[in-house]
């Protein structure tokens, strides 16, 4: 077959290069960087186009070969998320004229901003798009995240144009089939991985002691302070937990327009609750560096209102750190309750202290759940990820592009 050779990879609002955890950054930072990272050791040429939030950026950076981070003009240097929707057609300008010589084979867009500017590209271009949205407008607001209606329709538009919509498990394709008529002959499944080269089982002191951790049972949030990752159901649950000298390591900073009311918030209900001395706040650490707490936890909470996929709740598993998570989106696929995790419906944190528990009261089952958690995730990997990409770039190429309304 002859594959598609160079792909243009759409990350507007957010770079690859950036920390996770803490502003924007958060699980799709990680995607694309490993994504397209897979993608370029299997010989597609990769460009990811963001948007310039700093003069200092280097107009082109080579992170590997075959895979490069283009810094595009559109707007001021200081915008946040809420106002980029005004500047993509000055992004997609600016791609577009990047592509004059790079000349991609396919568009893969990332988020609902870079999918409007993907639209934008396919009509210019005559190039297949693909669109991978991380988070969906119409699914938040049915759990209590309410997004502007215009996101939503902008959503819809870019389903509707695009020639292919990947999903990370099944949940999300029937949620793309039922909020947004999807046709379900163009989603395509393709889960993301895990790199398991820093995500593997080790040595839970050595871990312990590398982060200065002592010998008391040891709760894990990994995530970015906003309500919709939850971290205050957490909190709840360590203060209902039986073990009285359990400890939660809150790892990840404030995130968007409404970030620092939100860390406020965490804090005071941490001293509300007389936690003090059991919750400790670690700031978002590098990407690989996570793994180390990940070995260090007996549980991972990951008590999210919605989650396209979940990667922290994969990466906990490949440590194998037993997680404890929401019953929603792609958590559903990730983990298997009462073989790997357990999983939860509705809010009530009793019902995490309930389940933290179990896992603390009886080591045996924990180490059950740690080897099944570890053999599970080990079905994950990016090599996988990028070579069904890859094929499905070329079938596109291939193919008459689907209209766009």
């Amino acid at each position: 077959m002859d594959y598609a050779r160079r792909v243009a990879v759409l990350s507007l609002h957010t770079s690859p290069l950036a920390q996770p955890g803490t502003g924007d950054g958060g699980g799709m930072n990680v995607y694309v960087r490993e994504l397209v990272s897979a993608l370029a050791q299997a010989g597609v040429q990769c460009r990811v186009y963001v948007r310039r939030w700093d003069d200092s950026l280097e107009p082109v950076v080579q992170v590997e070969p075959g895979f490069e981070v283009v810094h595009v003009d559109a707007g001021p240097m200081e915008l946040s998320k809420e106002e980029l929707e005004g500047y993509v057609e000055e992004f997609a300008d600016g791609v577009a004229k990047d592509c004059e010589t790079f000349a991609p084979d396919v568009i893969h867009a990332n988020y609902w901003l870079s999918g409007v500017a993907g639209q934008i590209l396919k009509r210019r271009l005559n190039l297949p798009l693909v669109t991978t949205f991380h988070t969906l407008a119409r699914v938040k607001a049915e759990m209590g995240d309410p997004e502007p209606e215009r996101r939503a329709k902008a959503e819809a538009g870019v389903i509707a144009c695009a020639d292919a919509v990947l999903a990370n498990c099944t949940p999300e394709s029937e949620q793309l089939v039922k909020h947004y008529d999807a046709p379900p002959e163009r989603i395509e499944i393709v889960p993301p991985g895990v790199d398991h080269a820093f995500f593997s089982p080790g040595n839970q002191a050595g871990a312990r002691s590398a982060i200065g951790a002592s010998d008391v049972p040891l709760l894990l949030f990994v995530g970015r302070l906003q309500p919709l990752k939850g971290a205050d159901v957490a909190i709840r649950a360590l203060a209902l937990a039986e073990r009285q000298d359990a400890e939660l390591w809150i790892v990840g900073g404030a995130s968007g327009r409404l970030g620092d009311t939100e860390v406020d918030r965490i804090h005071a209900l941490v001293a509300e609750l007389g936690l003090t001395n059991r919750v400790r706040f670690i700031k978002p650490q590098p990407h690989h560096l996570l793994s180390t707490y990940y070995r260090a936890a007996d549980v991972c909470l990951v008590p999210s209102r919605s989650e396209s996929f979940g990667l922290v709740a994969l990466e906990a598993a490949a440590c194998g750190t037993p997680v404890v998570a929401s019953a929603v989106g792609g958590l559903l696929t990730l983990v298997e309750h009462g073989r790997t995790g357990y999983l939860i419906e509705g809010r009530d944190p009793a019902d995490y202290a309930d389940r933290i528990d179990e896992i603390l009261n009886d080591p045996v089952w924990a180490r059950r759940l740690s080897v099944s958690a570890a053999a599970k995730a080990n079905t994950y990997t990016w090599s996988t990820s990028a070579a069904r990409l890859r094929r499905l770039y070329s079938d596109l190429t291939l193919r008459t592009l689907a209209p766009c309304p």
